[in-house]
Order: structure tokens, then sequence, then C-alpha cells
């Protein structure tokens, strides 16, 4: 049987349905409407066999200039019935290219590296990428796990820093939205420092506005400062760093330690599963994460599936067209 795919209008509904299949916090509704008020558009649809829910998709569309009309983009998406992955993926992209005639329909999915769905992937017609916008190689926690069993398998020196930092005068808490701009400046001071680039500032307060209680900022205060925050996107089912930054003073304090504890608790208390560290490099910035697990983990990665007769033109340019959208929409910072 031929699944249906239709949008849904509805943010509850929408919602809903993302997380009844444990969905990324990427395919809530507050995420894809900041995207929309900062250069994409979107479509939101579900998949069903029958009247039974099997899929969903966020679909972001970047325009492109003509003859190659959009872009679309699927930021830890689709969800789908496990076992049904590549069904879901034939629908949606059937839908994309009826709907929107896309060039393309690239997908970043929230599946591991070793999901069935991606072994066959090549066979279904879709391409691997090493474009990729959202890192594949993480570490993600299961929460499921008590919390003694997370601290053990911690590296020896994060468990010491945690109670070292936690014993320095600061307070450890949520954040309000009426101090984000404290958030901001030492955002700025820490991209300054590590020398990468941000979104303006009304991108950052739409994520908070359209997101709510799925995006939970945490800090560690001196008294009245800010000198460290993280802040995250949370579905039902998963967590993932979105942005963080410390001034010297937090960095002096190791007040990024138990900062991160924190957010980890704050989380499992919220029956959330999963907690993702938004990627890992080569650098300092991984090795500090390294240090609150025992493991990595490896997502399915970037994967496009050509629509139109002119994607063999547009494949060609994709690396360059890609950095140009990386460009324009900022990559999400650590």
């Amino acid at each position: 049987m031929t699944l249906s795919v239709a949008p849904c209008p509805v943010r509850d509904e929408w919602d809903a349905a993302v997380n009844s299949q444990l969905g990324h916090p990427m395919q809530l509704w507050g995420w894809g409407e900041t995207k929309a008020a900062h250069n994409w558009s979107v479509d939101r649809v579900l998949v069903k066999d029958g009247e039974t829910l099997v899929g969903s998709a966020q679909i972001l569309l970047r325009s492109l200039p003509v003859p190659f009309n959009s872009l679309a983009y699927l930021a830890r998406g689709p969800q789908a019935e496990p076992g049904r992955e590549n069904e879901v993926l034939d629908a949606v992209g059937r839908y994309v290219k009826a709907s929107h005639k896309s060039v393309a329909l690239s997908i970043e999915p929230d599946w591991d590296a070793e999901t069935v769905a991606v072994a066959t992937l090549p066979a279904t017609g879709w391409t691997p990428s090493a474009s990729t916008i959202l890192i594949p190689r993480t570490l993600i926690l299961d929460l499921t796990r008590s919390e003694d069993e997370l601290q053990g398998a911690m590296s020896k020196k994060t468990r010491q820093y945690i109670r070292k930092s936690s014993r320095e005068a600061l307070e450890y808490r949520a954040v309000t939205a009426a101090e984000l701009p404290q958030c901001m400046a030492v955002y700025k001071e820490t991209a300054d420092r590590a020398e990468f680039g941000i979104h303006e500032d009304s991108y950052y307060s739409d994520i908070l506005e359209n997101l709510g209680h799925a995006s939970p900022i945490y800090g560690a205060f001196q008294g009245e400062k800010l000198v460290a925050f993280l802040w995250l996107a949370a579905s039902d089912a998963t967590a993932f760093e979105l942005y963080g930054g410390m001034t010297e003073e937090g960095s002096t304090l190791r007040a990024n330690y138990s900062l991160k504890w924190l957010a980890i608790q704050e989380m499992k208390a919220r029956g959330i599963t999963r907690y993702d560290f938004n990627g890992l490099l080569n650098d300092g910035v991984s090795k500090f994460k390294f240090g609150f697990a025992d493991h990595e983990n490896m997502l399915a990665g970037t994967w496009d599936l050509g629509l139109s007769p002119l994607y063999p033109v547009f494949a060609r340019f994709l690396p360059v067209a890609r950095r140009s959208m990386k460009k324009a929409r900022g990559l999400l910072k650590r």
C-alpha cells in the first residue's frame, strides 16, 4: 500500500506526532518557526498507512536560483516507525518532488549509522554526502542510567572538576528570558575568543520564544553576573546542546563542568532518555565532552536524493552551495 503524505497545520498535533515517534527537537514546530523567520520556508507533513501514523517530516526549504527552484532539507529527520524508514523516505521524497519541485532532498536523520535503512539507502537512489551541516560523530548519553552510572562513565578528572566547581561561590540555575542579553554578551565574548561566527541577536531570541519550554538555558552566576551558560533544545525523547559560552572567570572556575552536569540532571528529571552533545571534532571542546562518557556515537550522516534532471549539474556545485547555505544560516555552535 502506498503511504499517504499530508501537511499538518496545527502546532499541537504536529508536536504530538513528533514526540510520539521519539523525534528530535529540531523537528519540533518551534524550530521550524524560527527557521521560517530567517530565510527558510517550512512544510510539515504526516505520513500515514491508512489511519496509522508511520512517519513525519519537518521540511525546510531554501530558495535557489532558477531553474533549481529549491533545496529541501530535513534536520535530524524524518521520524519513522522502526523498520519503515525507507518507506517513509520514499513517500516524503515523492511529496517534495511533486509539491515543491526541489532539485534535491537532503537529510541528516537522527538514526544510528548501523540502522538497516542507512545500509540500503544507496539502492533506493540516495547518495552519501560529505557536505554536512550537523556533525554525525557525536556523544549521546543514555539518561535511563542512574546518576551513579553516568558519573561512573566519566573520566576521573571530570568528576574531580565537577566537585571542585560545585564548591566555588557560584550559583547554577535555569536562565530566565530576561537574562538572555547576558547570555548573548558571554556568547559574543566566547565567539571572539574562539574566532567563530554567530547569528544576529534576533535569531536567538526567536529560538527562545518559539520553542519555549523546549529550549532550556542553564547558567553559572557569580553573584548577579553570568560567567557561563549552556543552551539546549529538547523534545520528549532527546536533549540536544545548541550553544554555550564562558567568560574568563568562568573558565578559571571550571564552571562548565558543574553546568553541564546540571543540564544532564535536569534533562534526566524531565524523563528525557537521550542527551546529545552535538558533534565531536578533534579539538579542545570535544576533549572536554569526552570526559563525560566512555564511548562515542556515529549517526547516519548526510544523504541526498536527486529530484530533478538538473540534479547532476547541481550536485557538481553542491559543496559550494552548501558552504553558501552554511554562511547564510549559520552552523549550530558549540
